[in-house]
């Protein structure tokens, strides 16, 4: 079958489902197989649950005129979505990133939605299945469209660009993440950069942070840039603090105005900034760029702030790497808080500087008279420290559990493989 005919089914089944489980009457069911699981084992189960059609790619799954023999599921469900995306002519703005994406991409949707009928990753979907995914979600109405890219090795970002055909790019940094696939500080940015050589191949425009030096270098031959930032910028502002609440007072010609959002740490600023700029350059006016900022709340174990009784718990726990772990430390040292906890899940994908990188969050900690300090798991247990360590974070809840704390500050941080945020859970 064609991409042609098989673009007709989804037109009139516009949905599309690659979690057998979560299957729903009307929804096309694409059979992925993975290392450890094969969506072709509950093709039947999907057509019995209501999908008008599954898309296989074993001939012995084709069962039924419903299932739709295709040369490989995860290919045909890419091609798919790039035949979706050429049909619309909107702004399509990507946005990748070792830090900050999710958290900018979410501010952007608020500030844009004000306006615009926008559509945007979920949560961070952001990898090989979940930008088709995303695409395939955009619907006949919409206006702009923010797609958010993660990788951990070269070519990825440059792969997701073949089906998104961005317009408008953002890169928010280049740090020390997964360093393991990209080989290095250099990989990341060489690997993050491909989003760049599409747009300068391409002639669209991008969003640059002007405090980061390397962007520019990475950036240049763009013809089209927006940038934002606390130097000389378009976009110019100051980071101001509410207490832990991230803010901003934009100070450039016609936008100047003061805003406090509900994100925890002045390593937010970059991303406040960013949302800003892209809604300025979408024409919707600062005030409601300053609702729509200072009305996001975060819900997703990212910069979070939960207050538990006199317990003050700040919840970075989605995911770490040595870049914004050393951030979130510094930021939680100067705090004012009278007494602070810290408590540290182990950063992964890190390859050969792991237990270096670890070594020097250790000597980062050890600049700062905590009241007490507690690792998790990973390359914390191979590293000296006088600190107290678990191996899970179950083994740290039920330390957590045990304790009659008041009256402190808690930071909570790590990689998502030790789930940080299950050491406050009830």
């Amino acid at each position: 079958m064609s991409i042609e005919q098989l673009y007709s089914i989804y037109t009139e089944f516009p949905a599309v489902q690659t979690d057998s489980r979560k299957i729903k009457s009307g929804e096309l069911y694409f059979a992925l197989k993975g290392d450890h699981f094969d969506g072709h084992l509950f093709a039947k189960e999907a057509l019995e649950k209501g999908s008008p059609y599954v898309i296989v790619d074993d001939a012995n799954y084709v069962f039924s005129e419903r299932c739709i023999l295709v040369d490989d599921v995860l290919q045909c469900l890419q091609a798919l979505a790039q035949y979706h995306r050429n049909q619309f002519s909107i702004p399509f703005l990507a946005i990748t990133g070792s830090n900050g994406k999710t958290t900018t991409k979410e501010l952007m949707m608020a500030v844009l939605s004000t306006v615009y009928k926008t559509y945007a990753t979920d949560g961070n979907l952001n990898n090989h299945i979940g930008v088709p995914l995303t695409l395939l979600k955009i619907r006949k109405d919409a206006e702009v469209a923010i797609i958010e890219m993660g990788a951990n090795h070269q070519h990825e970002i440059s792969s997701y660009c073949t089906m998104a055909l961005p317009t408008h790019a953002l890169i928010t940094n280049c740090g020390k993440a997964h360093l393991e696939g990209f080989g290095g500080i250099e990989g990341v940015r060489k690997g993050k950069g491909e989003l760049y050589d599409f747009i300068r191949q391409t002639g669209g425009t991008i969003f640059r942070n002007a405090d980061l030096d390397y962007l520019e270098g990475m950036s240049s031959g763009i013809d089209k840039q927006v940038t934002y930032g606390s130097n000389h910028s378009d976009y110019k502002g100051v980071s101001i603090m509410k207490g832990p609440y991230s803010g901003a007072a934009i100070v450039s010609s016609r936008n100047e105005c003061s805003l406090f959002s509900q994100l925890v740490g002045e390593y937010n600023f970059a991303n406040i900034m960013a949302a800003f700029a892209v809604g300025r350059e979408m024409n919707i006016p600062v005030e409601q760029i300053k609702k729509a900022i200072e009305m996001y709340s975060p819900d997703n174990s990212r910069s979070q702030l939960i207050q538990r009784g006199t317990t003050t718990i700040l919840l970075d726990a989605y995911n770490a790497n040595p870049t914004s772990m050393t951030a979130a430390i510094s930021n939680f040292a100067q705090a004012d808080y009278s007494n602070k906890i810290i408590m540290l899940g182990a950063m992964k994908e890190l390859g050969d500087e792991s237990e270096a990188e670890h070594e020097k969050i250790i000597s980062l900690l050890e600049q700062t008279n905590w009241n007490k300090v507690v690792l998790v798991g990973g390359d914390f247990k191979k590293v000296h420290h006088s600190y107290l360590y678990f191996d899970t974070s179950a083994e740290a809840q039920g330390w957590f559990q045990s304790q009659q704390i008041e009256h402190t500050a808690f930071l909570i941080k790590g990689s998502r493989a030790f789930q940080m945020e299950k050491v406050i859970s009830t």
